[in-house]
């Protein structure tokens, strides 16, 4: 059996969850946002790194995150 590749995506900072804009189970393309967040009036795309599936989301709008905090994890092609 193939073992599944996985990646995460953390918040590079302080800041509110906006929108998801990639749920679970979405196919995404390197660059393709996955979360937008919002800090100091200013939005912040989160983006995928490489293509694949988003396999976890692990906040919801309106959450605050802090730096590090896993937003997402992405299931690599």
């Amino acid at each position: 059996m193939p073992q599944v590749r996985t990646t995460q995506l953390v918040a590079e900072m302080v800041a509110n969850v906006l929108r998801i804009e990639a749920p679970a189970g979405t196919r995404v393309a390197a660059g393709d946002i996955v979360v937008l967040l919002e800090s100091m009036k200013m939005e912040i795309p989160v983006l995928a790194e490489a293509p694949g599936t988003v396999s976890a989301v692990k906040v919801e709008s309106g959450d605050v995150v802090q730096e590090g905090d896993v937003l997402a994890e992405i299931s690599l092609d």
